[in-house]
């Protein structure tokens, strides 16, 4: 009796320590647990948020660089959201939030940071402002057209445009193999294209912009490397031809066949291994803010005034720097223009079209039909 008597207790006691010891743990673990949810809980309903869409309207800007957290403390300080936390909370829990664009937005005061996040992925929110730069715009004519969309004054422009390798331009880009010096110009590296520049945005800023941009056509269409490789000339030379054709052509799709004119004539068995080309003419009258004119209406003279450094007639080369900024097409036609041994072209009819020869009796005949049509 006694030694069952001792079993029975110890039984007992040992399942009472076990169960004490459960309910320490279960204890633990709801302790742990509430913490948890406590915490979750109390991070969400702790952050100030706004609910809602919102009411009235009011604009914010996002610059290029922003990150998240610059567009929450752009949306507090315009009213939009009641705190960043608010919005970036929205935008961890929306992954598209990652694919919000840079511009201008048109937006609601006091709207919730997921609504905010909404409206931010809304092609219908942004404000479309932008300038559009047509392919073949000269500098010049660049900056007359900023300065009209956005105020700011065309010196400034002007003045900002005088130093490219501040503006983004590699100093590796100024270099040419054909023994001529290369001047440093940022004629060429203005992209053609429409751009949404922020409110407040300064002279340099903006063309900033745009050599950025023409620096990533260039990447993307791997221009430098492809003409080096294939062309064997340097990139500098091929966006002067990518200029001259784009100004030459009448139509696009005789932009790569003007730049291949361009090569058999400067690096093939051309006698003079001269263009002849009455664009670069007329850009320096433009330059020297003397009035432009058609080809069949200037003089021999003119087309030959030693005084013209981008003249193209009776010398060899190419001119000094590009004379206007040309587009993608213009670029690839430079790039890699259609195989062909031509040396002439003319333009023939009123829609731009030209036509082109290899020898001088081709020519002739061409011109003949570009006579009729009053091209020349």
């Amino acid at each position: 009796m006694g030694g069952e008597k001792y079993r029975s207790v110890h039984r007992k006691s040992g399942e009472r320590v076990r169960i004490a010891l459960t309910s320490t743990v279960l204890v633990v673990v709801l302790v742990a647990l509430a913490g948890a949810g406590g915490y979750v809980g109390w991070d969400r309903w702790s952050v100030p948020d706004y609910s809602g869409a919102g009411t009235g309207s009011v604009r914010v800007d996002v610059r290029a660089d922003s990150t998240l957290t610059d567009i929450g403390v752009a949306l507090v300080g315009a009213g939009v959201v009641k705190s960043t936390e608010a919005f970036l909370r929205a935008a961890r829990d929306d992954p598209r939030a990652q694919r919000i664009q840079a511009g201008s937005f048109k937006l609601r005061k006091e709207m919730s940071g997921e609504a905010a996040v909404a409206l931010l992925l809304d092609p219908a929110a942004r404000v479309r402002s932008g300038v559009t730069i047509k392919e073949g715009r000269t500098a010049k004519e660049v900056y007359a057209i900023l300065a009209k969309a956005t105020g700011v004054p065309v010196g400034d422009f002007a003045k900002a445009g005088r130093d490219p390798v501040a503006l983004g331009v590699p100093k590796s880009w100024f270099k040419r193999d054909d023994g001529q010096k290369a001047a440093r110009s940022i004629e060429g590296f203005l992209f053609p294209d429409t751009y949404e520049f922020r409110p407040g945005a300064t002279a340099q800023q903006m063309l900033r912009e745009m050599v950025k941009r023409f620096f990533a056509v260039e990447k993307k269409l791997t221009f430098a490397t492809r003409v080096r490789d294939q062309l064997d000339i340097s990139p500098y030379e091929a966006l002067i031809v990518a200029s001259l054709a784009e100004a030459e052509a009448g139509v696009p799709q005789d932009i790569g066949k003007i730049a291949r004119v361009a090569y058999n004539r400067l690096y093939g068995d051309f006698p003079c291994q001269c263009l002849e080309f009455d664009v670069g003419i007329n850009y320096y009258y433009q330059l020297t803010g003397r009035p432009t004119k058609p080809s069949k209406k200037m003089t021999r003279a003119e087309q030959r005034d030693p005084e013209n450094p981008y003249r193209l007639h009776g010398k060899a080369g190419l001119t000094p720097t590009p004379i206007n900024n040309p587009g993608e097409g213009a670029l690839r036609g430079a790039m890699d223009p259609p195989k062909g041994d031509w040396v002439f072209f003319v333009a023939i009819d009123a829609d731009g079209n030209s036509a082109f020869a290899v020898t001088d009796a081709e020519h002739e005949k061409n011109k003949e039909i570009a006579r009729k049509a009053g091209k020349i």
